[in-house]
């Protein structure tokens, strides 16, 4: 990430269960208290994902813990949150999700000049078959990096 970016939280599970194919940042609109929540990093991505509903992107299942200090003015903590596209980019993604059986997927949070940014990913879902696959590859390379570096060491 650049200079001045702050990362809340990421979605390590999302990399293990979708193909990423493209990825884009987009706002989100938040209330007070979720805001100051997300400054202290109490945010998670594990089950979310983004649905179109009449012509807006709305992220469902990020759950925002209550800010300690936010008395009843408190947020819900799994509210669904509007996300801030143009137009013509949710029209562009309407079309991909619908024709090809694609989904949205958050990836990360962060704040950016003091905004917060969702990091959402245009994604299509691994197989079982898949996730073997890029399990046994990481191992592979753990392997033969671990071998390197023994031979470096001796």
């Amino acid at each position: 990430m650049p200079e001045g970016v702050k990362i809340v939280t990421k979605n390590r599970k999302a990399y293990h269960d979708f193909h990423i194919l493209e990825t884009m940042e987009v706002g989100i609109a938040l209330v007070g208290t979720e805001v100051k929540s997300m400054r202290d990093g109490r945010v998670n991505l594990k089950d979310s994902y983004a649905r179109i509903d009449r012509g807006e992107v709305v992220l469902h299942g990020m759950h925002v813990s209550p800010y300690e200090a936010g008395n009843r003015y408190n947020h819900e903590p799994e509210r669904p949150r509007k996300l801030l596209l143009h137009k013509r980019e949710i029209m562009r993604l309407v079309g991909r999700v619908e024709e090809r059986g694609l989904t949205l997927v958050p990836l990360s949070v962060y704040f950016r000049r003091g905004k917060v940014k969702v990091e959402l990913a245009l994604a299509k879902g691994k197989k079982e078959y898949d996730k073997r696959e890029a399990i046994m590859r990481r191992e592979a390379e753990r392997e033969v990096s671990r071998v390197v570096k023994e031979n470096q060491q001796s």
